[in-house]
């Protein structure tokens, strides 16, 4: 559906992942610093659980508004006016250390996160050919998380060398940044009037493509589970498994280890090897380590199991760019990222509200092989609706969305 460029724009992508490790980085950084933050304040659990929310429900809420109009305005614009907002919420973060202002400004954060994750995730198919998705999406996945593994690891060495302060002013620097990419990049996505009136939405709803909204509900009950992992494995892994501080640092980095090589491997799969019972096959083996973990006797070998889990998740990410871009209309394309986005990050926020209250009353063996267990039920649940569906939708035609070669 509208893959018709000659040669793929890889400069273009570079900008694109680059803004996206960059922007990684100093979302950690900053979440990390104002937990930090929070905690040495002597604020407890509650503002570290009222900053976590208030930096995932805007995604949640905003999905219908921030998906329309990511399909109506200019991608350019979007971006570059949402950076620089983001940028000035963060520069008074800086200053700010009242604990409900702080929270209040991490929701506009948010906010702006929003609107630019549906543009950037629908820029990225207009980039390149569909032959090349695959690859694009991993390369920026994989970005994403060295982003993610290099911003707490700079807050905490910056708060306790410099404070506050610093980290979160890098943070408002990474969001001029992104002005800067958002006009160097080439492609974008914008409304072609006819006759001086806007054309209108073309036609797309999630619940219109059953394939597509069963292996939404599959990847919100995956990520419910990791999310509650979350919670579950600083507990299941020092106290049941009786490892060290060290040790424990090995397992929680191993997922990630894991993601990194899943996006860089999955990467290079054909675009027409990702099809709906390809998809099920990752998610179902993302919750296959979960189950086994239960059973083991040493927090050493949790490692390699999160690796395994890890490794398919960073499958899952580089299978969700292809198989949305595949299924929606290239018009509908900020729609469809925004509805698919939204159900899995509300899911994420609810295995880590759940979790909390669910240590203690169960054994943690449980509790760990439960989240596993909940995901392959899903899977296996979706496996005969989707076994009877085509690999892909009829093509939906009239698209009202131009692409720039030049940027003008």
């Amino acid at each position: 559906m509208s893959f018709t460029l000659q040669a793929s724009r890889w400069s273009d992508v570079s900008l694109v992942v680059g803004s996206r490790a960059l922007s990684a980085c100093g979302d950690f950084l900053a979440a990390t610093t104002l937990a930090l933050v929070l905690q040495e304040s002597g604020h407890g659990g509650v503002a570290v659980s009222g900053l976590m929310l208030a930096a995932g429900l805007p995604l949640v809420l905003l999905a219908p508004i921030s998906g329309r109009l990511a399909d109506m305005a200019d991608s350019r614009t979007i971006l570059a006016v949402t950076a620089f907002a983001q940028a000035l919420v963060c520069a008074v973060l800086a200053f700010t250390t009242h604990p409900a202002l702080i929270i209040a400004l991490v929701a506009l954060l948010a906010c702006g996160l929003a609107f630019t994750q549906p543009v950037l995730s629908a820029l990225l198919p207009e980039m390149v050919r569909r032959e090349d998705l695959a690859k694009a999406s991993g390369i920026s996945q994989t970005a994403g998380q060295v982003g993610v593994l290099i911003g707490p690891a700079l807050a905490g060495i910056l708060v306790g060398q410099t404070g506050a302060r610093v980290p979160l002013l890098i943070d408002a620097g990474t969001y001029l940044a992104l002005v800067v990419a958002a006009f160097a990049v080439r492609t974008r996505r914008r409304r072609s009037p006819a006759a001086g009136v806007p054309a209108p939405l073309v036609p797309w709803r999630l619940r219109d493509d059953r394939t597509l909204a069963v292996m939404v509900g599959v990847l919100a009950a995956i990520v419910l589970g990791i999310s509650a992992i979350n919670v579950f494995d600083v507990f299941f892994i020092r106290e049941t498994l009786g490892a060290s501080t060290t040790l424990y640092g090995f397992v929680a980095a191993s997922w990630t280890v894991g993601m990194l090589a899943g996006s860089v491997v999955c990467g290079r799969v054909p675009p027409h090897r990702i099809t709906p019972m390809a998809m099920l096959a990752v998610t179902s083996g993302s919750c296959v380590p979960l189950v086994g973990a239960a059973f083991v006797g040493d927090a050493v070998w949790v490692v390699p199991l999160w690796i395994a889990g890890g490794f398919f998740n960073g499958a899952i990410n580089v299978f969700v760019m292809v198989f949305v871009a595949g299924r929606a209309p290239s018009a509908a394309r900020g729609r469809a990222f925004a509805a698919v986005n939204a159900p899995i990050q509300g899911a994420g926020m609810i295995g880590l509200a759940v979790a909390g209250p669910l240590v203690g009353q169960f054994d943690l063996r449980v509790l760990v092989a439960s989240t596993g267990v909940a995901g392959l039920l899903a899977a296996l649940a979706a496996w005969p609706i989707v076994r009877r569906e085509p690999p892909s939708p009829p093509a939906v035609r009239g698209s009202h969305l131009v692409r720039d070669s030049v940027g003008a």
